[in-house]
């Protein structure tokens, strides 16, 4: 008896996997996972039989369409060990550390690609999107070296390539790797009908332990055994510098949002205090249309590392989160509408 080919164990692995969930796959998906079959066979065929490296596969769709769930469905059935699966800030933040470590005078790229990718022959990165030119020039740089190497890349996005880096002040400059990406990577639209993310999942997610509260009044915080909005700050460590929080103790990092999202924050000091902190209480959330566009935005990159790190999230507003979120619609903002919608709603009375 002959085993499963490989194509066959990723084809049987989502069948019995959207049975387990009484998921119903649509068209898109479909499409998706058997693209997926013909990857694992490329990717399995032996060394002598190999022409060429398989073509990278590009994923996009709107949120909650199931990217994440083909992504770690495949990633799972694929039996090869030469694979690394990683969020996009995650391996970011990991690379701006490897490089700024590396001695001057040498490529610093492709020295930290050469610590990180060791044996690597798949990478899968969810969540990728671009809003900053400074990252917008090394992830050029980044694929190009991906590609150089013989390495298959597999990303998610919410966004088409045409999509990326959307401000129009930067978006021509990022343009050699959209066309980078268009050339070497197979682009699969999975924009199904159903939202899958208003479906109740068989186990809860973490992330869900968290709550939205409004007003935020000394009763509700005592329910929930959160703090009050205090006028002090103590410094919290992290990396070489500290932020100011409102307090830090019993497992719960406290900040208001105008030290956090307003103050010079970045992605990469959300992921390492991600790393100490399992819940979060982000205080004095203002209606986000008054807030700068900076800060919209370091909300959205905060929420999207705190959702994918499965950390418990704590938000107090003075009014409901449909006001709270009202006209502020930048790139980005329908995925934390949808990711916050899954928090508990808590308001007066």
């Amino acid at each position: 008896m002959t085993s499963a080919s490989p194509a066959q164990q990723v084809l049987e692995h989502f069948a019995d996997l959207a049975q387990a969930r009484g998921y119903t796959l649509d068209s898109a998906q479909q499409a998706a996972i058997e693209r997926f079959a013909v990857l694992a066979d490329e990717l399995l065929r032996p060394r002598l039989f190999r022409r060429q490296t398989p073509r990278s596969l590009y994923l996009w769709g709107p949120v909650g369409r199931g990217k994440s769930f083909l992504l770690d469905g495949f990633f799972a059935a694929l039996p090869f060990a030469e694979k690394r699966r990683v969020h996009f800030h995650a391996f970011f933040r990991e690379l701006h550390e490897r490089m700024f470590r590396q001695p001057p005078g040498g490529d610093a790229l492709a020295a930290s690609l050469d610590d990180l990718l060791a044996g690597c022959r798949l990478l899968c990165f969810d969540e990728f999107h671009v809003h900053d030119i400074g990252d917008a020039m090394l992830i050029t740089r980044l694929f190009k070296a991906l590609f150089s190497r013989g390495v298959v890349l597999i990303t998610t996005s919410n966004y088409p390539p045409e999509g990326l880096l959307p401000n129009p002040l930067y978006h021509e400059r990022f343009l050699p790797a959209i066309r980078l990406i268009e050339t070497r990577m197979d682009i699969l639209s999975v924009g199904g009908p159903q939202d899958y993310r208003g479906a109740s999942p068989a186990e809860p997610d973490p992330f869900g332990v968290g709550a939205y509260l409004w007003p935020g009044s000394p009763e509700q915080r005592r329910r929930l055994t959160l703090p009050p909005l205090a006028q002090t700050r103590i410094k919290v460590p992290v990396g070489h510098r500290s932020l100011p929080a409102i307090s830090a103790a019993g497992g719960l990092l406290h900040f208001s949002f105008a030290d956090l999202c307003e103050g010079p924050t970045a992605v990469l000091d959300y992921l390492t205090l991600s790393e100490s902190w399992q819940r979060w209480l982000l205080d004095a959330v203002p209606p986000l249309r008054d807030a700068s566009p900076a800060a919209r935005q370091r909300f959205i990159n905060l929420v999207d590392v705190l959702y994918d790190r499965r950390l418990a999230l704590f938000l107090i507003s003075a009014a409901p989160l449909d006001e709270t979120l009202a006209d502020s619609e930048i790139a980005d903002m329908s995925r934390t509408r949808s990711r916050l919608s899954q928090l508990r709603q808590i308001g007066p009375g």
